[in-house]
Formats: structure tokens, sequence, C-alpha cells
């Protein structure tokens, strides 16, 4: 059960841009989370914004969720290494009882046909009129979520991790959360 939290704000910084000191923090969690295994840490962004495109951002602020003890396994592991002069870490703190509780998820769309053609040309041995002809420009979907930018630490290449708040609940759903503190199913209080 998700009953204590720590926030790690973002500094204002005149080299880097929020996106990108944010893109590095998740990267750094997510390799936390797998190192050590942790399936009991969720997150959520409370500052994200997904009104205008152009402000598709999380915000400032990732908020780790977890049990006091899952979230001092994790802060031990030293990962915020190479970040310390960019964030703000708060001491961690028991969630307000009576929040209300919503699911943070991670949403994958089929965003770019070039790459799916590319997929499809090694999979089926097609040529690259074949795979046009199998799938046209229109598959693209362009998602109106705040996202993140991130590198694949299995082949290097780039991507967007969208990011959805599911609607609010009034009661927790117990359960684990996937190597970006993200599930389908589990709560993480709201507040």
């Amino acid at each position: 059960m998700t009953t204590h939290y720590i926030d790690i704000t973002l500094l204002p910084d005149p080299e880097f841009s929020q996106a990108h000191l944010l893109g590095a923090l998740v990267a750094k969690l997510h390799r936390a989370l797998v190192q050590g295994q942790h399936t009991d840490i969720g997150v959520s962004y409370p500052q994200h914004i997904s009104q205008p495109l152009a402000r598709r951002t999380l915000g400032a602020v990732l908020r780790l969720h977890g049990t006091p003890e899952a979230l001092q396994r994790l802060m031990t592991q030293d990962w915020l290494k190479g970040l310390r002069d960019h964030t703000q870490v708060t001491a961690p703190h028991p969630a307000p009882v009576d929040a209300p509780h919503r699911t943070v998820r991670r949403r994958q769309f089929k965003t770019n046909a070039d790459r799916l053609r590319r997929r499809r040309m090694q999979r089926k041995g097609e040529t690259a009129e074949q795979a046009e002809a199998a799938i046209p420009d229109s598959v693209e979907r362009h998602p109106n979520l705040p996202f993140v930018h991130l590198h694949s630490s299995s082949t290097g290449h780039p991507f967007r991790l969208y990011v959805e708040h599911g609607p609010l609940a009034p009661q927790p759903i117990p359960g684990t959360f996937n190597a970006y503190g993200l599930a389908h199913e589990t709560t993480v209080p709201w507040f």
C-alpha cells in the first residue's frame, strides 16, 4: 500500500530544459527500479498539464509513492547521483489519509508509420513498397497526453513515454508497479 511519498522537484537551470532534466530523472529512476527489483514504488506527476498540445508536460515534480520501508530502500541506492544539483528532494511524508486515488499508467501508441514499416520489413522480409502498401500513413496516431523523452536501454532509440492519469477513485487499489513506477490497475494517492 502506498502510504507515504517523496517529492522530487526539478530546479530551474539555465543550461538544461525542464523536459531534458525530467527525462534524465525518469531514466535514472527506471534504472534504479530495475536494479532494485522494486515493484512497490509508484509515481505520479502532480503538476502535469494536458490541455494545449504545446504544453503537454508532466511538470517539474515527480512524486514517489510507497511504504516508508520501500521508499527508504530506493533512496539508499544513490540513484540521484548526477542530478542532485538539479533537484530538491523531500523526506518521506505520510500521504493525506482522505486523499482520493488514481491510476498513473503508460499508454503506448503506433505513432510512426516509417518505424512500423521498417519493423514489418524485418519481420516479414518484405520490400519497402510492400510494407508501405500494408501500412499507410493514416495508421499514425497523435496522442494528446503528456510525455517524457527517453532512450531505450536495449536499442538506444529515442521514444516518448506517454503518461495517463486515470479518473479519481475514493478507495485505493493495491498491487504492483512496473519499472517506470506506473500501473494499469494499482492506484496512488492524488493530492
